[in-house]
């Protein structure tokens, strides 16, 4: 009985010592963070992104020793140090991970995209979020890759793997072309930036604004609350229009077409007068025109300009709606209207009897055949017989 008591202890003491210290660790460390919760200053922030993580890993770290230091060995000593080796790594990938997200987090809170000039700040987001994602992709693949070759199995099919790594990499380069792809097109995203978040784009003849730059694809949010997921190579592959590139300053047109008799200056006056009056005009540009005439109307282009894409459209709406509503008012006769002239003509006059053409006038044809042969001893006194 003592000596199965001395056995017993051997086990009990160096994992009894181990699991309180790992559970007084992991109390404390949570508590900690549950006494951090909603401070926002840097050293909370910082502490709740280690804690959690730490608190986990400390009583398998513990452990660790502990088990080295008793009897047992073979077989069930290496399949539990295996197990805790394996949840060390999977804390320590989730750190990097939550270490990634805190730190975009913190960039993404020192650059605001609700400013009126939002340029930098959307670049400087775009970079960040697709960046993060590739960079936690990266993470988790090398840790899962370091869980898996803990496994001899896994080793020797590695080994094979690399003895045939030609014809695998050929095939796993096609079948991962999509995937890869989207990866090399997010980092060309990333540092090119030929869109970014919040830009006003036209896809595929929609108008939208970019919501979101994932991994493998952009959510453009459709002016009409749609939304449109697009992959992230279309970007790199195909043509589109960004709205926003360099400023979000924009040109927008009206046109009317109207009579000839339209009031160029008038119009040009009122325009001038529109533009002052409302707010949605940012003041560079009030340009009135004459771009196109034809056989029954003149086509007069109304360019305005205003602080993005939204007030452009506005604009636009209101210069049209109150140039009308003017002209309408003050000039009606400069609205298009269709001309129709109707003459009276004279009766025509009589028509003379149509004569009959006589023998003599008729030129000879070939269907009247050869002339008559009359003889002369068959004329008597002028007269045939």
């Amino acid at each position: 009985m003592h000596v199965e008591w001395q056995e017993a202890a051997a086990y009990l003491w160096p994992i009894g010592i181990a699991l309180a210290i790992g559970i007084t660790g992991w109390w404390l460390l949570m508590a900690l963070t549950r006494r951090l919760k909603g401070r926002d200053y840097r050293r909370a922030r910082i502490t709740r992104v280690i804690s959690r993580p730490l608190a986990f890993a400390l009583p398998m770290l513990v452990l660790i020793p502990a088990l080295e230091a008793t009897p047992l060995d073979g077989r069930w000593l290496d399949q539990s140090l295996r197990l805790l080796h394996i949840g060390v790594t999977a804390c320590f990938i989730w750190l990097l991970v939550r270490a990634v997200a805190a730190g975009e987090q913190a960039i993404l809170r020192d650059n605001p995209m609700e400013v009126a000039d939002n340029l930098a700040a959307r670049r400087i987001q775009t970079q960040t979020r697709v960046l993060s994602r590739v960079l936690m992709g990266a993470i988790i693949l090398v840790g899962a890759a370091m869980v898996l070759l803990t496994f001899p199995m896994v080793r020797q099919i590695g080994t094979a793997l690399l003895a045939s790594a030609g014809i695998i990499g050929l095939v796993a380069g096609i079948a991962a072309k999509p995937v890869f792809g989207n990866l090399i097109a997010g980092l060309q995203i990333a540092l090119t930036q030929p869109i970014r978040l919040d830009d006003v784009v036209i896809v595929e003849g929609e108008w939208g604004r970019v919501e979101e730059i994932g991994s493998s694809y952009v959510v453009v949010r459709i002016w009409d609350e749609r939304r449109m997921v697009v992959p992230l190579t279309w970007f790199i592959e195909n043509p589109f229009q960004n709205w926003t590139r360099r400023s979000a300053d924009l040109l927008g047109t009206a046109f009317l077409w109207l009579d000839y008799r339209a009031p160029i200056a008038a119009i040009r006056a009122e325009l001038e007068r529109i533009c002052k009056g409302e707010a949605l005009w940012d003041g560079r540009v009030c340009v009135t025109q004459v771009t196109e005439t034809t056989d029954h109307t003149l086509q007069v282009r109304l360019l305005v300009s205003a602080r993005n894409s939204g007030d452009a459209f506005d604009l636009r709406c209101i210069v049209r709606e109150r140039m009308l509503d003017f002209l309408a008012r003050e000039h009606p006769q400069a609205l298009p209207r269709t001309r129709a002239e109707i003459l009276e003509r004279p009766d025509p006059p009589a028509r003379a009897p149509r004569s009959q053409p006589s023998d003599d006038a008729r030129s000879p044809g070939a269907e009247d055949g050869p002339p008559a042969v009359v003889a002369v001893d068959d004329v008597v006194d002028g007269s045939r017989r």
